[in-house]
């Protein structure tokens, strides 16, 4: 039996593909997954937006909940964190999907194996305006201010700072080299206080897998759903990273 890990489809996103086409796809891939998985693991910004009020949810994607819903009722654990465009979570999927929600990186073993397993925002040095602006997004009381916008006003401001955030990585991007990989240098520091087999990420829109100073660690990113349609296989003690449709 697999665990399946999977990250940045960014539904509501139109790029080169259009979103509802991705959407197919997505749900094609999860169609071949069901046959053997025992957990998926969703790491992060599976919508490009993405907020919870306590009544109201963004319309769309209504075949991917779906196809999730029928995974986690046949048995199959759905592990989804959180990412920097779907961070406003608050219950919904816990409730809808039976899924589990992370909004911080997870340590697990599996077999003989440790896991890291984070989307990656915010992680390793540099990127400080993004971290203070996370900060912000995450504090209760500026979640509460927002949520008194009525949905139509909300939705909209989301979808122009997610555009702003993104108009950079509509376009594939490059392998940086590891001193300027931020999440390469975030696991190398874990590895000087705590032994980890793998480390898991999404975040980075590059299918990645990189094995770190220590010449046994592993530093695994699954890519995105905008370009790649990438996605990583654990099962028996391997770990695989694969395209399901270039």
């Amino acid at each position: 039996m697999a665990i399946y890990f999977a990250s940045d489809f960014h539904l509501g996103l139109e790029s080169r593909i259009p979103s509802k086409k991705r959407e197919s796809i997505i749900l094609d891939w999860l169609n071949t997954i069901k046959k053997d998985a025992t957990e998926l693991y969703l790491l992060g910004d599976l919508f490009d937006y993405w907020y919870e009020y306590k009544q109201v949810v963004p319309r769309g994607h209504v075949r991917l909940l779906g196809k999730l819903a029928e995974l986690s009722d046949s048995g199959i654990a759905l592990k989804i964190f959180t990412g920097n465009h779907d961070m406003w979570m608050f219950g919904y999927l816990e409730n809808e999907l039976g899924a589990s929600v992370f909004k911080k990186p997870l340590k697990i073993n599996y077999g003989n194996h440790r896991f890291f397993i984070a989307h990656g925002d915010g992680l390793g040095p540099g990127d400080r305006p993004y971290k203070i602006m996370k900060k912000l997004f995450s504090n209760r009381f500026s979640q509460w201010c927002f949520a008194r916008l009525h949905p139509n006003t909300g939705i909209r401001i989301m979808k122009w700072f997610s555009k702003k955030s993104r108009e950079s990585e509509l376009d594939p991007v490059d392998f940086m080299g590891a001193e300027k990989e931020w999440l390469i240098q975030f696991a190398e520091e874990q590895l000087e206080n705590e032994d980890f087999d793998f480390f898991v990420f999404g975040h980075r829109h590059l299918p990645l897998d990189y094995t770190l100073s220590n010449n046994k660690s592993r530093y695994i990113n699954t890519g995105d759903w905008i370009h790649h349609f990438s996605y990583a296989r654990y099962a028996e003690g391997n770990f695989e990273l694969k395209e399901f449709r270039n």
